[in-house]
């Protein structure tokens, strides 16, 4: 079997009249937590009530665009990341026999939101240069944002060039979203055919930011091709368990 129809029938849903081996879930097994344990400073973000410029939907609609072209020296804020962060992946409320399902504005498979969200920060507005990461957990059914710094990036424009393999224009997005996934998340209840559904989970995460950017008057692009061992070093995930499968770069249009 050729590698293209290898990859055709893994986007196929599978056949469950033949059955499907038991899960983790099923065999009793505890649901894996909701976000990785906070081990580095934890910084709360500013409320975002009165961030949003665009709140027509149609509009969101007719205006979203990739956007290559960012203006570096203009930053943006705390509370804009925040929005775009909350409305991506915060988490509004816990359901479930035993706490296993998260409710997000993204809709999940089994609401399993088998991903972490990292942010490469450049100019964001009294944060420092670096590495950052979303911690939906700290603030549960609350519009209220706390990310964990995980340290600075070393010559940050040809860091974050090399993580998206060559594109040399993201070194002047403001910031860029990397979204890792954390697979097992979504094998505990789905087993096999769990990273079909992760991989369609992924497309409504990446929409939720790209329309959020749009009300905010900012642009996004959405990148598929990075170098995955450069990535995942840079962004501190060993690659199997944990890895990156998306990348978003924000800012305002130059």
């Amino acid at each position: 079997m050729s590698k293209i129809q290898e990859n055709r029938n893994h986007m196929k849903c599978p056949d469950f009249s033949k059955g499907m081996k038991r899960t983790d879930q099923q065999k009793g097994v505890e649901h894996p937590p909701h976000g990785k344990a906070v081990t580095g400073k934890l910084i709360t973000l500013p409320a975002f009530d009165n961030v949003v410029v665009n709140d027509s939907y149609t509009n969101l609609l007719d205006t979203r665009r990739s956007l290559r072209t960012y203006d570096a020296d203009k930053a943006i804020t705390q509370a804009q990341l925040a929005y775009m962060l909350y409305t991506a992946f915060g988490i509004q409320e816990i359901k479930g026999k035993s706490g296993e399902a998260s409710m997000r504005p993204a809709p999940s498979g089994g609401a399993r939101h088998a991903f972490e969200l990292y942010v490469t920060v450049q100019n964001v507005e009294g944060l420092e240069e670096g590495l950052y990461r979303y911690v939906p957990t700290e603030n549960v059914g609350k519009k209220a944002v706390a990310v964990e710094f995980l340290g600075t990036i070393d010559d940050y424009k040809d860091t974050v060039v090399k993580m998206l393999a060559s594109q040399g224009w993201s070194k002047d997005a403001p910031a860029i979203i990397f979204i890792t996934s954390l697979p097992y998340k979504a094998e505990w209840r789905y087993g096999e055919m769990a990273h079909r559904v992760v991989l369609i989970d992924l497309g409504h995460v990446g929409q939720n930011i790209m329309l959020s950017a749009v009300a905010l008057g900012l642009g996004t692009c959405c990148v598929a091709a990075f170098d995955q061992e450069v990535a995942d070093t840079h962004l501190k995930v060993d690659g199997n368990d944990e890895f990156t499968v998306y990348a978003i770069t924000l800012g305002y249009a130059r």
